[in-house]
Protein backbone atom coordinates (compact mmCIF):
# COMPACT_ATOMS: atom_id res chain seq x y z
CA UNK A 1 0.00 0.00 0.00
CA UNK A 2 1.34 3.47 -1.30
CA UNK A 3 2.34 5.44 2.04
CA UNK A 4 0.40 9.00 1.58
CA UNK A 5 3.43 11.73 1.53
CA UNK A 6 2.87 15.62 2.51
CA UNK A 7 2.03 17.36 -0.83
CA UNK A 8 3.67 20.83 0.95
CA UNK A 9 6.35 20.77 3.72
CA UNK A 10 7.58 23.86 5.35
CA UNK A 11 10.41 23.82 7.42
CA UNK A 12 11.42 26.64 10.38
CA UNK A 13 15.47 25.93 10.69
CA UNK A 14 16.36 26.65 13.82
CA UNK A 15 18.84 25.84 16.14
CA UNK A 16 21.76 26.17 14.52
CA UNK A 17 23.72 28.69 17.00
CA UNK A 18 22.34 26.71 19.68
CA UNK A 19 24.18 23.60 18.10
CA UNK A 20 27.42 25.57 17.40
CA UNK A 21 27.33 27.11 21.36
CA UNK A 22 26.50 23.41 22.75
CA UNK A 23 29.66 22.22 20.86
CA UNK A 24 31.44 25.28 21.80
CA UNK A 25 32.30 26.30 18.21
CA UNK A 26 31.34 29.98 16.90
CA UNK A 27 27.86 30.44 15.80
CA UNK A 28 29.11 31.11 11.99
CA UNK A 29 29.83 27.29 11.76
CA UNK A 30 26.43 27.09 13.07
CA UNK A 31 24.95 28.36 9.89
CA UNK A 32 27.65 26.90 8.16
CA UNK A 33 26.49 23.41 9.15
CA UNK A 34 23.09 24.65 8.50
CA UNK A 35 23.30 25.75 5.07
CA UNK A 36 25.20 21.82 4.42
CA UNK A 37 21.98 20.31 5.96
CA UNK A 38 19.75 22.48 3.72
CA UNK A 39 21.64 21.41 0.47
CA UNK A 40 20.65 17.33 1.94
CA UNK A 41 17.26 17.61 3.14
CA UNK A 42 16.58 19.98 -0.19
CA UNK A 43 18.16 16.94 -2.43
CA UNK A 44 16.19 13.93 0.06
CA UNK A 45 13.17 15.64 -0.26
CA UNK A 46 12.66 15.49 -4.26
CA UNK A 47 13.81 12.37 -4.04
CA UNK A 48 10.50 10.91 -2.12
CA UNK A 49 8.58 12.79 -4.34
CA UNK A 50 7.31 15.99 -2.04
CA UNK A 51 5.94 18.66 -4.79
CA UNK A 52 6.37 21.63 -2.26
CA UNK A 53 9.25 22.14 0.12
CA UNK A 54 9.36 25.77 1.64
CA UNK A 55 12.80 26.25 4.30
CA UNK A 56 12.22 29.53 6.53
CA UNK A 57 15.86 30.57 5.97
CA UNK A 58 15.64 34.12 7.20
CA UNK A 59 12.68 36.30 9.30
CA UNK A 60 11.57 39.41 9.18
CA UNK A 61 12.72 39.47 12.82
CA UNK A 62 16.29 38.62 12.24
CA UNK A 63 17.55 41.48 11.13
CA UNK A 64 17.01 42.36 14.94
CA UNK A 65 20.73 40.01 15.17
CA UNK A 66 24.22 41.32 15.37
CA UNK A 67 25.10 42.94 12.28
CA UNK A 68 27.94 40.64 11.59
CA UNK A 69 25.39 38.08 11.52
CA UNK A 70 22.97 39.33 9.53
CA UNK A 71 26.09 39.81 6.88
CA UNK A 72 27.87 36.42 7.05
CA UNK A 73 23.87 35.11 6.32
CA UNK A 74 23.35 37.21 3.77
CA UNK A 75 26.86 36.08 2.45
CA UNK A 76 25.93 32.71 2.88
CA UNK A 77 22.64 32.87 1.22
CA UNK A 78 23.85 34.40 -1.93
CA UNK A 79 26.43 31.91 -2.35
CA UNK A 80 24.18 29.61 -1.99
CA UNK A 81 21.77 30.67 -4.70
CA UNK A 82 24.94 30.99 -6.67
CA UNK A 83 26.39 27.53 -6.16
CA UNK A 84 23.27 25.30 -6.44
CA UNK A 85 21.07 26.86 -8.98
CA UNK A 86 22.24 24.97 -11.52
CA UNK A 87 22.48 21.96 -9.98
CA UNK A 88 18.52 22.60 -9.06
CA UNK A 89 17.87 22.95 -13.03
CA UNK A 90 19.98 19.73 -13.64
CA UNK A 91 17.48 18.06 -11.09
CA UNK A 92 13.88 19.59 -12.01
CA UNK A 93 14.27 21.58 -8.89
CA UNK A 94 12.26 25.14 -9.36
CA UNK A 95 13.36 27.42 -6.91
CA UNK A 96 11.54 30.35 -5.61
CA UNK A 97 12.19 33.46 -3.22
CA UNK A 98 9.01 34.31 -0.92
CA UNK A 99 8.98 37.40 1.50
CA UNK A 100 10.31 40.93 0.77
CA UNK A 101 12.88 40.83 -1.97
CA UNK A 102 13.68 44.68 -2.26
CA UNK A 103 15.00 44.60 1.64
CA UNK A 104 17.70 42.10 0.70
CA UNK A 105 21.01 43.14 -0.42
CA UNK A 106 21.53 44.10 -4.36
CA UNK A 107 24.00 41.15 -4.68
CA UNK A 108 21.45 38.54 -3.08
CA UNK A 109 18.55 39.89 -5.31
CA UNK A 110 20.87 39.11 -8.39
CA UNK A 111 21.66 35.71 -7.70
CA UNK A 112 17.87 35.07 -6.56
CA UNK A 113 16.26 36.33 -9.97
CA UNK A 114 18.99 34.42 -12.17
CA UNK A 115 18.36 30.91 -10.01
CA UNK A 116 14.68 31.62 -10.56
CA UNK A 117 15.25 32.26 -14.16
CA UNK A 118 17.07 29.30 -14.99
CA UNK A 119 14.65 26.78 -12.72
CA UNK A 120 11.76 28.55 -14.14
CA UNK A 121 10.37 25.57 -15.74
CA UNK A 122 11.64 22.84 -13.29
CA UNK A 123 8.71 20.99 -12.58
CA UNK A 124 9.89 18.10 -10.02
CA UNK A 125 9.60 20.10 -7.20
CA UNK A 126 9.34 23.66 -5.99
CA UNK A 127 11.99 24.95 -3.90
CA UNK A 128 10.58 27.85 -1.50
CA UNK A 129 13.57 29.75 0.30
CA UNK A 130 11.74 32.20 2.73
CA UNK A 131 14.11 35.34 3.19
CA UNK A 132 12.84 38.26 4.57
CA UNK A 133 10.16 36.71 5.27
CA UNK A 134 6.97 36.80 7.98
CA UNK A 135 3.22 36.28 7.49
CA UNK A 136 1.98 39.67 8.73
CA UNK A 137 4.23 41.14 6.20
CA UNK A 138 2.77 38.77 3.50
CA UNK A 139 -0.58 39.82 4.34
CA UNK A 140 -0.36 43.42 4.35
CA UNK A 141 1.79 43.00 1.09
CA UNK A 142 -1.24 40.94 -0.24
CA UNK A 143 -3.96 43.34 0.75
CA UNK A 144 -2.13 46.13 -0.73
CA UNK A 145 -1.92 44.44 -3.90
CA UNK A 146 -5.48 43.98 -3.96
CA UNK A 147 -6.11 47.38 -3.46
CA UNK A 148 -4.01 48.89 -5.89
CA UNK A 149 -5.74 45.94 -8.52
CA UNK A 150 -9.22 47.58 -7.35
CA UNK A 151 -10.97 44.74 -6.70
CA UNK A 152 -14.26 45.34 -4.96
CA UNK A 153 -15.23 44.43 -1.65
CA UNK A 154 -17.87 42.10 -2.35
CA UNK A 155 -15.33 40.21 -4.70
CA UNK A 156 -12.52 39.20 -2.13
CA UNK A 157 -12.65 36.07 -0.58
CA UNK A 158 -10.20 33.49 0.93
CA UNK A 159 -9.37 32.55 -3.06
CA UNK A 160 -8.79 36.03 -4.18
CA UNK A 161 -6.30 36.50 -1.00
CA UNK A 162 -4.48 32.94 -1.34
CA UNK A 163 -3.70 34.36 -5.30
CA UNK A 164 -1.85 37.51 -3.98
CA UNK A 165 0.25 35.48 -1.61
CA UNK A 166 3.94 34.89 -1.77
CA UNK A 167 2.82 30.99 -2.34
CA UNK A 168 0.55 32.06 -5.26
CA UNK A 169 -0.61 28.42 -7.06
CA UNK A 170 0.89 26.30 -4.63
CA UNK A 171 -1.29 24.16 -2.45
CA UNK A 172 -1.94 24.70 0.86
CA UNK A 173 1.05 23.57 3.70
CA UNK A 174 0.02 20.58 5.08
CA UNK A 175 2.72 19.53 7.25
CA UNK A 176 5.11 22.20 9.32
CA UNK A 177 8.25 20.81 10.76
CA UNK A 178 10.48 23.04 13.28
CA UNK A 179 13.46 21.99 14.57
CA UNK A 180 15.26 22.60 18.11
CA UNK A 181 12.38 22.10 20.08
CA UNK A 182 10.32 25.67 20.59
CA UNK A 183 6.65 24.97 19.85
CA UNK A 184 6.09 28.33 18.27
CA UNK A 185 5.16 29.23 14.15
CA UNK A 186 6.99 32.51 14.56
CA UNK A 187 5.14 34.07 11.74
CA UNK A 188 5.71 31.15 9.36
CA UNK A 189 2.88 30.59 6.52
CA UNK A 190 -0.17 31.55 9.04
CA UNK A 191 -2.53 31.62 6.10
CA UNK A 192 -1.18 28.98 4.17
CA UNK A 193 -0.88 26.44 7.64
CA UNK A 194 -4.18 26.78 9.17
CA UNK A 195 -4.68 22.90 8.58
CA UNK A 196 -1.13 22.37 8.67
CA UNK A 197 0.19 19.13 11.08
CA UNK A 198 3.00 20.26 13.50
CA UNK A 199 5.65 18.70 14.29
CA UNK A 200 8.61 19.54 16.97
CA UNK A 201 11.72 17.52 17.14
CA UNK A 202 13.77 18.49 19.85
CA UNK A 203 17.47 18.29 17.99
CA UNK A 204 18.86 21.25 16.31
CA UNK A 205 18.47 22.07 12.77
CA UNK A 206 22.00 20.77 11.59
CA UNK A 207 21.43 17.52 13.63
CA UNK A 208 17.95 16.69 11.43
CA UNK A 209 19.54 14.11 9.17
CA UNK A 210 17.42 12.28 6.30
CA UNK A 211 16.63 9.58 9.17
CA UNK A 212 15.24 12.29 10.85
CA UNK A 213 13.21 13.51 7.65
CA UNK A 214 11.93 9.86 7.42
CA UNK A 215 10.88 9.58 11.26
CA UNK A 216 8.94 13.01 10.57
CA UNK A 217 7.38 11.79 7.14
CA UNK A 218 6.06 8.34 9.23
CA UNK A 219 4.55 10.90 12.29
CA UNK A 220 2.76 13.15 9.30
CA UNK A 221 1.39 9.44 8.33
CA UNK A 222 0.06 8.66 11.85
CA UNK A 223 -2.28 11.80 11.46
CA UNK A 224 -5.55 11.24 11.39
CA UNK A 225 -6.82 14.59 8.91
CA UNK A 226 -10.32 14.81 9.84
CA UNK A 227 -10.26 18.74 8.78
CA UNK A 228 -13.66 19.19 11.47
CA UNK A 229 -15.81 16.05 9.88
Amino acid sequence: MKQILPKHIGIMIDGNRRWAKGKKLPTFLGHKRGIERVVEIIDYAAEKGIKVLTLYGFSTENWKRPKKEVDYLMDLFTKFARKYAHDFKKKGIQFRHIGGLEELPKNLQKEIKEAQRLTKDNKKMILNIALNYGGRDEMVRAIKKIIQKKIRPENINEKVLLDYLDTKGLPDTDFIIRTSGEMRLSNFLPFQGTYAELYFPKICWPDFTKKQFDLAIKEFQKRGRRFGK
